[in-house]
């Protein structure tokens, strides 16, 4: 084609080819052409608006947390909690100031791109028995500062090689509860549950059972805590050389990482005590109540290196600065949760029943009842809400045939599986 030319469809000048780089891009069933000058040129304008695209972004962004952060002090924080959370007062306190300046952090890197100095990331491990309000504070956390937010079992992630997730699925977890929006990905927070379960078997932890590379994948989260550009694949997609690749840089995602950590009062009772013990034929065997004012007042002594000897590596707990304990809950604290919260469990049913003209009432012995079953299960707030389902179902069957005014009574008895929920005549109208 050298020594041709061509007619450029864009900028209208007639172009002579005069060597391969002149070649034009040319649709040979309509005639378009489009010469290099002007794709240089379109190539140029796409480079510019991206550039400013990138920085009214960033400016944006930086409003965004300027705005998040006057909303959001500490005490604010907390407060909103308290609606929601029953105890754990010291837990709120930690995660409120970790979230904070979590966020203070990002808009200080905002304001002095490239200087020397940085903030460093404090990511947090938060502890505490089944049901004690760990993912719910979290949820409660994510909501009050309209960020993504997505839970990942660490059980399920296996170290490379191994049948199972990839520690990037939690960053893919986390671009799909964002709307698959990349900047809002990078602004998140991962909580990674069960994270006890992957302590490596060298520690107290130990057990018989095959070690799926748990000490590998808590390797291969390392750099993903600290900050690193993480590429994964769409859902549904095999990862494989050619597949197309989500980068999201983890600099600026909150990692908060959870678990029972069953058994670590035992270390650090061992710790504190130095060997002492007070087992043997005369001592006295505790009760569930001293038990579990032990455990709660063990459990916010733990250190770093009770961690280590639970099995977590020494490199994980350097990214983990901010240690969070929770409590146990006891009767007292089961009920308030059936109760006082926002979403309390009895005021939800509550609600559901005058939609159908029916007033609901629970006993406090009743109430008192579900959260003996509760701490009998060892599942704490968490089943709360299923026992009152299974007293409830047949009552939420029948209600609905009628539609005059009713009162529902729950007893004990009804807990108990003994008798039905009693239903009165009720003259005033929910509904109305």
């Amino acid at each position: 084609m050298a020594g041709e030319s061509f007619h450029c469809s864009l900028c209208g000048r007639r172009v002579k080819i005069q060597s391969r780089s002149d070649m034009p891009v040319l649709d040979p069933n309509t005639g378009f052409g489009i010469c290099k000058s002007c794709i240089k040129n379109i190539y140029h304008f796409i480079e510019e608006d991206e550039m400013h695209s990138s920085r009214s972004n960033k400016k944006n962004f930086n409003y965004q947390l300027g705005e998040l952060l006057a909303k959001n002090k500490p005490h604010v924080i907390k407060e909103y909690l308290d609606e929601f959370i029953i105890m754990q007062e010291r837990a709120k306190k930690i995660l409120s100031v970790a979230a904070y300046n979590h966020y203070k952090r990002m808009k200080y890197d905002l304001d002095n791109r490239g200087g020397d100095e940085e903030i460093d990331k404090s990511n947090v491990i938060i502890m505490g028995p089944t049901g004690c309000g760990k993912t719910a504070m979290l949820s409660h956390l994510s909501k009050l500062l309209d960020i993504p937010f997505a839970v990942t079992d660490a059980s399920s992630l296996t170290e490379a090689g191994f049948v199972g997730a990839d520690v990037e699925v939690a960053v893919r977890n986390l671009y799909y509860a964002a709307g698959r929006n990349i900047e809002k990905t990078e602004h998140g927070i991962i909580y990674l549950d069960e994270f006890d379960k992957i302590a490596r078997k060298s520690g107290a932890n130990n057990s018989i059972t095959a070690d799926p590379g748990h000490e590998g994948v808590q390797q291969g989260l390392l750099k993903m805590l600290e900050g690193s550009i993480v590429e994964f694949t769409e859902r549904g997609q095999r990862k494989h050389p050619e597949a197309p690749t989500i980068k999201v840089d983890t600099k600026n995602i909150l990692f908060i990482v959870g678990g029972a950590f069953v058994g670590i009062e035992k270390i650090i009772e061992k710790r504190v005590r130095k060997g002492d013990s007070n087992i043997g034929f005369g001592s006295e065997i505790p009760s569930k109540e001293d038990t579990d004012a032990k455990f709660n007042e063990l459990i916010h002594q733990v250190r770093p290196e009770d961690l280590m000897k639970y099995g977590i590596i020494p490199e994980i707990i350097g990214r983990l600065p901010v240690i969070c304990t929770l409590e146990t809950l006891d009767e007292d604290a089961l009920l308030r949760i059936l109760t006082e919260p926002k979403n309390a469990p009895v005021k939800q049913y509550e609600k559901l029943l005058a939609m159908d003209n029916v007033k609901l009432e629970f006993e406090e012995a009743a109430l008192r009842e579900v959260a003996k079953m509760a701490i009998e299960r060892k599942t704490g707030a968490r089943s709360l809400k299923g026992i009152i389902e299974d007293v409830m179902l047949d009552v939420m069957f029948e209600i609905p045939k009628v539609t005059e005014p009713r009162r529902v009574v729950i007893t004990e008895a009804c807990i108990k599986g003994e008798e039905s929920p009693q239903i009165f005549p009720l003259e005033e109208n929910l509904s109305a």
